[in-house]
Order: C-alpha cells, then sequence, then structure tokens
C-alpha cells in the first residue's frame, strides 16, 4: 500500500527533503533545517541558513512552464515592477524532473496584505503592457474541464453537477461584454499572493498563473476571496475604490464569480488526492453552490 503524501506539492516528506537538497547543492546554498512556509499548490520552504526561500512545483508541472515564470518574473524585476525577486542565479534548477525555483525571503509582519493594498500594484500590472515573449490565454472554462477530467475525489453526482455548471456558465459568458482592455493579468490576486515590503509597499507574487487575458479576472478574484474566506464587504470595497473599477456594479459580474469559483472548487477536487482531508471542505463548497449560498464563508486549503 503506498502511504499518502505528508507535505505539499503532493510530495512525500522524504521526497521534499531530497529534492530540497539536491537543488541547493547544485546552487551551492545548505538545506539543512529548511522550514516549510506553506504549500498546497507548490511546496515553498525557507532556508535555515540564506534568506531565500525555495519553491518546488507541484508534481506533474512541466519544467517548461516553470522556466516561463522565471522569464516573465524577471521580465517583471527588469521593468522595476514591484515583485518578489528571483534570487541571483541560475533557474529553475531541475531535480528528477521537478523544477525548484529560489526567492529572496522578505521577512513577513503578522498582518496580511489587505485587499486595498493590492489594488496599486494590480493596477500597475494591468497597464503595464505585454512582454516581448508568449503568455498562455486565460481560460477559466478550460481549466475547470480540465480540472473535472482529471478529478478522482468525488461521487459521479457531484461531477455530473459541476460539469452541468460549466456548460451553462460557458454560454452565459459568451454574452458577456468586457469593459477593460486585455492585457497581462496574474490569474489568481489574493492577500496570500503578495508580501509586505520596505516603506510600507507591496509586492505581487506566485506568477505560476500569469496569463493574457482580462483584467476583470483578477478584480474578481479578490471580491471572491474578500468574501468566502472572512475579510467582509468593506474590505472589498476598499480595494475596488483604490483601484478605480468596481466589479460587483459590473453587468458580468455574477458570471465571472460564478465560473471564478467554480475554477477554485474544481481545482481543490483535483488536488485533493495529494491533499488528505481536503475533500470534505471541497463537497462543502459544492454543497453550498447546490443551495446556491453565495455566502457561505469558505476554509482556506
Amino acid at each position: 500500500m503506498t502511504a499518502l503524501p505528508t507535505a505539499p506539492g503532493g510530495y512525500t516528506e522524504a521526497d521534499m527533503r531530497s529534492i530540497v537538497q539536491q537543488a541547493c547543492t547544485e546552487i551551492g546554498l545548505d538545506a539543512e533545517g529548511a522550514e516549510v512556509l506553506r504549500g498546497h499548490t507548490n511546496a515553498v520552504l525557507r532556508l535555515r541558513f540564506h534568506p531565500v526561500v525555495a519553491k518546488i512545483a507541484r508534481i506533474g508541472t512541466r519544467p517548461e512552464a516553470v522556466e516561463r515564470t522565471v522569464r516573465f518574473t524577471r521580465w517583471l524585476m527588469e521593468a522595476g515592477f514591484p515583485t518578489a525577486p528571483l534570487l541571483a542565479c541560475e533557474q529553475p534548477v531541475l531535480v528528477n524532473g521537478h523544477s525548484v525555483t529560489f526567492w529572496v525571503y522578505l521577512p513577513q509582519p503578522e498582518a496580511s496584505v489587505t485587499a486595498e493594498q493590492l489594488a496599486k500594484p494590480l493596477h500597475m500590472l494591468h497597464t503595464l503592457g505585454r512582454p516581448p515573449f508568449e503568455l498562455p490565454a486565460h481560460d477559466n472554462v478550460r481549466a475547470i474541464r480540465r480540472s473535472l477530467s482529471a478529478t478522482t475525489t468525488l461521487p459521479d453526482a457531484d461531477l455530473c453537477f459541476l460539469s452541468s455548471r460549466v456548460d451553462q456558465l460557458e454560454v452565459a459568458l459568451g454574452e458577456v461584454l468586457f469593459e477593460l482592455p486585455p492585457g497581462v493579468i496574474q490569474g489568481d490576486p489574493q492577500h496570500r499572493n503578495a508580501l509586505h515590503a520596505a516603506g510600507g509597499s507591496v509586492l505581487l507574487c506566485d506568477w505560476d498563473t500569469a496569463a493574457i487575458g482580462q483584467p476583470e479576472w483578477d478584480l474578481v478574484t479578490v471580491e471572491v476571496h474578500s468574501r468566502r474566506f472572512g475579510y467582509g464587504k468593506e474590505h472589498y470595497e476598499e480595494f475596488a475604490e483604490a483601484y478605480g473599477f468596481d466589479v460587483t456594479k459590473w453587468f458580468g459580474y455574477e458570471t465571472l464569480r460564478d465560473l471564478r469559483e467554480l475554477r477554485m472548487i474544481t481545482t481543490n477536487a483535483r488536488k485533493a488526492r495529494h491533499t488528505p482531508g481536503s475533500i470534505d471542505e471541497v463537497q462543502r463548497r459544492i454543497h453550498g453552490l447546490r443551495q446556491d449560498e453565495a455566502g457561505l464563508p469558505w476554509r482556506i486549503l
């Protein structure tokens, strides 16, 4: 019988430690005593003896996708954009097919970044222009269907419900007329994908979902996180005022909201086989969708 993973990113603890050790050795760093900072999609560890964070891409992540993230981050850094900085070394480092990237560690206060603080760097990103290389097109419908096809933890009734829902929302999306010009978007802007920096400024990070798309997708993601994870309406309203556009007052809001929430649910359903205990929260969220409970609080996974 295969043991269930006990570390982030779908890894066993032993595999995660072995990968970070080999990657650190490759660039001359000491991985002894590395501390897990967070992880669900990826495994993120702070090195004990260096001001460095190592990020191991989730099992199954294509190396070329991580290479694109590194290239994109370097482009942002060269443009002077407020992003979490990459360590100055050759990367990503590949260990047995697993990609590892290294980032400068920035000590963080206890208080998380607020939605309002996300507004300025997010607006900068949306008006920055496009990089001189290709980024994928943002496509929530495709991502949802891909997750559903790979999900092994839900009963058929739930899978049928979710599949029917994305079909309906795809039709509704076809009727949406966007107001903002398309461009680079973060794909998953939220409180945990940003860092405090010196002088009270905020840096965006976690660029794995960077794409070309409509800024409204980023804005509705901030609204979903504010509403579902207990930050409150006022928290989001301060963001909308600072950004200069309130997505909740736009006629396409409900369609984008429902698709974004569906993607969050189906992504976590797909990952649940590697994260024991998360399936209960996924099914609770699905039950909330069936009951049309837009205000149901969600637990962070």
